[in-house]
């Protein structure tokens, strides 16, 4: 049974009344959200009277009443909670947290996981794997990432999309002309090393791949283009990190002075697009906690178009398919047995983002989360791809 929770409040102001400005609750250690704006009159004594029949909760994290002339704060706090429920704490986070969201550590997995995949389908292919190739292509993929997020937050600056984002590199350094150079010359000096491993393989091929996904990216968040206002971004980055990266890098780094021509084969297409599924769910997901500020200007991104719960849905879908198509893919043989093997102990991890987005995907304060753990299942998904590619390759010996 619940019973009933009584507080009751001194007010010495003279106003006709008392206005609780924020409060929360916590019942069972989940947090339930509370209104802001409801008006409670005083008693004749002079206090505050608040009953709830209906909830028991076990600890009151901040209350704050407001009067006329007077207020009285209660400062055993944690957050502030807004009246839809979500986390208003962004003024207590602090500046090296701050700086560690702006740098988006696990998004450069997206650099990695490609280059990893497609350097182990070259692998099974050839049996050569060039150590010195795969850090310079690993270098210049982390300068292109730098590009794409230091550029991605100073043109959603210029749009008012990232005005309240306190992480953006832009409010973080207070200037969007040092983000803007640093990006463009990461750019440059990535794609001088791309160029130098092209012309080291002597694969011009894989050159012109690259730089079909380096163009992927400009028109996606770069005027007069931005593509990803137009609900295009998801598209964009498939084919960017899956056909294009993915193949670039196994021609890359399966080509030698002997080997020039390298045939594309069903296992690097096939290991490409799921590379592209799990790299997408990584964008779409990152879209559910600012649906609000995307609408406010203009930005049509998927979850605008169709809300965050039909946006559950999608990602449900989304691993259904990936995992669809991975058993697929293995019964056809265009991926080894070894692959589907180990790719198939990343469920667990699939499941907790599915569930993960079904729970909380109204919950902004929460759902930001849900990239990170899309995150997780491409680092993981790929790492598993590529154990059971060079396993593959091991076992046939």
């Amino acid at each position: 049974m619940l019973k009933p929770l009584t507080t009751t409040l001194s007010s010495s102001c003279l106003g006709s009344g008392v206005r609780i400005h924020h409060v929360y609750f916590t019942k069972h250690g989940d947090l339930i959200r509370s209104y802001e704006g409801s008006r409670f009159t005083k008693t004749s004594e002079g206090s505050l009277h608040f009953n709830s029949d209906e909830q028991n909760f076990s600890r009151i994290g901040r209350l704050k009443t407001r009067c006329q002339h007077q207020q009285h704060v209660f400062p055993n706090s944690i957050a502030h909670i807004s009246a839809d429920g979500t986390h208003q704490d962004q003024n207590d986070v602090s500046k090296a947290t701050l700086i560690w969201r702006a740098i988006k550590l696990p998004i450069y997995s997206v650099a990695l996981v490609p280059l990893t995949v497609g350097g182990a389908v070259a692998y099974l292919q050839t049996g050569l794997f060039s150590a010195r190739r795969y850090m310079t292509l690993l270098a210049s993929s982390v300068l292109i990432i730098t590009w794409l997020n230091l550029s991605n937050d100073v043109y959603d600056f210029d749009t008012g999309a990232d005005k309240n984002k306190k992480e953006s590199v832009v409010n973080l350094v207070g200037s969007r002309s040092g983000p803007l150079i640093a990006a463009y010359s990461s750019l440059a000096l990535g794609f001088i090393g791309l160029t130098w491993a092209s012309a080291d393989a002597r694969n011009m091929r894989s050159l012109l791949l690259l730089g079909c996904a380096i163009f992927c990216g400009y028109v996606y968040q770069c005027p007069p283009f931005r593509l990803s206002y137009r609900g295009l971004g998801e598209p964009l980055c498939f084919a960017a990190f899956g056909p294009f990266a993915t193949t670039a890098f196994y021609l890359l780094l399966g080509s030698t002075r002997e080997i020039i021509f390298l045939p594309l084969t069903h296992t690097v297409l096939s290991a490409s697009v799921l590379v592209g599924l799990t790299t997408t769910l990584i964008l779409f997901c990152s879209h559910f906690h600012q649906v609000e500020e995307d609408i406010a200007v203009g930005k049509m991104s998927p979850l605008v178009k169709m809300g965050t719960e039909r946006g559950s849905m999608v990602v449900k879908g989304a691993v259904l398919t990936l995992y669809s198509l991975l058993f697929s893919l293995g019964l056809c043989k265009a991926l080894p047995l070894t692959c589907i093997v180990l790719c198939a102990l990343t469920l667990p991890i699939g499941k907790l983002v599915v569930n993960f987005v079904e729970e909380n995907h109204k919950d902004k304060g929460m759902i930001f989360k849900a990239k990170y753990y899309c995150v997780r299942l491409h680092a993981l998904f790929g790492a598993a791809m590529t154990a059971g590619l060079v396993s593959a390759r091991i076992l046939v010996k």
